[in-house]
């Protein structure tokens, strides 16, 4: 089988995985939404089945196998990046209303939903440490054997978690989200190396400029 690997330069199997749950790492497959240095790290379907691996969504051998089925058969590929792209946009309009303090938008909560129940339409349900979890079979269903745990996480946490921990990140040209998991919810930035320093920086330039 002919591995066709996407174009270099995304940065999809290499991002930094800060957002605390599956469903938010995947909304951050976009940077600085709304800033002329946005960055889609999803541009060919390729990079979210690195992504995918990346994030330990999928082992290396059906990450190897799914790149060869995409390149293979661009129809496939065209269905996986779309679908994709629509599920990921769903959970980052619906993280960024709630991290706002706003309810959560019912269209979008809907098509998680709807994504989810077409994913798990697909699914087994699987014995792990002495209980059952649903698994996909990434050559019987490709697609949904990526999105159906993105997708269930979604849903996870939008009916089981604090939604008051999740945040937006307040670095200027970021706007990742991330689950806050810190005692008092004190988290401001989704890394403190990054955003946080940089807006430090900015303060203390500010400031020696009187």
């Amino acid at each position: 089988m002919v591995i066709a690997k996407a174009p270099p330069g995304s940065r999809a199997g290499s991002l930094d995985l800060i957002g605390g749950e599956l469903a938010l790492d995947f909304a951050n497959t976009s940077s600085g939404r709304g800033w002329p240095t946005h960055e889609d790290h999803l541009g060919h379907a390729g990079d979210i089945v690195d992504w995918a691996r990346h994030a330990k969504v999928i082992r290396p051998d059906d990450a190897q196998w799914l790149h060869g089925a995409i390149g293979s058969d661009p129809r496939l590929a065209a269905r996986l990046l779309r679908q994709a792209r629509a599920l990921r946009e769903d959970i980052y309009v619906t993280g960024a209303d709630i991290a706002a303090g706003r309810p959560a938008p019912e269209p979008q909560v809907e098509r998680i939903a709807r994504t989810h129940a077409a994913c798990l339409a697909r699914a087994h349900l699987t014995p792990v440490d002495g209980r059952y979890l649903w698994s996909w079979r990434v050559p019987e269903s490709p697609i949904e054997a990526v999105l159906g745990p993105v997708s269930l996480s979604a849903l996870a946490t939008l009916t089981q978690a604090d939604l008051s921990r999740v945040k937006q990140c307040q670095g200027e040209k970021c706007g990742w989200l991330f689950f806050d998991a810190t005692k008092n919810k004190s988290r401001r930035w989704c890394e403190m190396d990054v955003c946080g320093n940089r807006a430090k920086q900015k303060r203390h330039s500010a400031k020696a400029r009187g």
